[in-house]
């Protein structure tokens, strides 16, 4: 017998958290569940941290199911707080489109889009044309203030300052997952463990509009040899472009890296 993807994935040390563990379990033993992560293409090439969940859809591929590799041409006009201690820098749409198609040519490295074996989409097509009003009655309805301050990703801004621009990434992540749901039958967001919040939230309200089995599974961050998150924007990132994080260099980092930081 074939061996379940999802202890794969745990005995290699990659999960972080996991709703409804013993559903996802059960659910990811039989092949033909799709899934989806996000991908902000808020820098022109994505770093070694993006290709571990590139990893975990490969294994996930390779057991059967279909990821989604969600484009956040849409939500990268509004930024991720999550994880940050700062305002994101804001991008023009020019130069948002311009970072996916870099990042279209890196993801088919490890995944399979033939016979929509992987499928890649934009939330640029949903988010950009919403009705602000509309939004807010159907999806806004069902945010509590209250918690999403609780949410780590919130707190930690409050004393520097949480933009209303910032405050509404949450929703839109959450809805992303809503028509993902809707349109593809997609059954499970994934991402790293600082999308937790963002990825409960999405869970939650695919469970409240469509009463749907939806479920969220975040990964272990890699971090860089000072401890800190490897983020794209952050000093200290491996570029899986080879012009801007060349092999000798990322070679050396990992022979050099403190194997106790992360």
């Amino acid at each position: 017998m074939a061996e379940n993807v999802f202890d794969t994935l745990a005995e290699r040390g990659y999960l972080a958290q996991v709703t409804h563990e013993d559903e996802v379990r059960a659910l990811l033993a039989k092949p033909g569940v799709t899934f989806y992560i996000g991908f902000d293409p808020t820098a022109d090439s994505l770093h070694v941290g993006h290709f571990i969940q590139m990893m975990v859809m490969a294994h996930l591929q390779r057991a059967g199911h279909r990821p989604i590799v969600l484009l956040g041409c849409g939500t990268s006009m509004i930024g991720d707080p999550s994880g940050r201690s700062d305002l994101r820098q804001v991008l023009t749409l020019e130069t948002i489109l311009e970072n996916s198609k870099r990042f279209r040519e890196q993801m088919k490295i490890l995944l399979d889009f033939d016979a929509d074996k992987a499928l890649m989409v934009n939330n640029a097509d949903w988010l950009l044309s919403l009705n602000y009003v509309d939004f807010l009655r159907d999806i806004g309805a069902h945010f509590s203030v209250n918690r999403m301050l609780a949410a780590e990703c919130y707190k930690q801004r409050m004393e520097k300052g949480l933009t209303f621009l910032e405050f509404n990434y949450m929703l839109m992540q959450a809805y992303d997952f809503l028509v993902l749901y809707r349109e593809y039958g997609c059954q499970m967001q994934l991402g790293g463990d600082d999308q937790w919040s963002n990825i409960l939230a999405g869970v939650d309200l695919v469970r409240r509009k469509e009463q749907g089995e939806a479920y969220g599974m975040t990964f272990k961050l890699l971090a860089t040899s000072t401890g800190a998150k490897m983020g794209k924007t952050a000093q200290g990132a491996l570029w899986l472009d080879a012009e801007k994080t060349t092999p000798f260099e990322f070679y050396q980092y990992w022979r050099n890296v403190d194997r106790r930081a992360g």
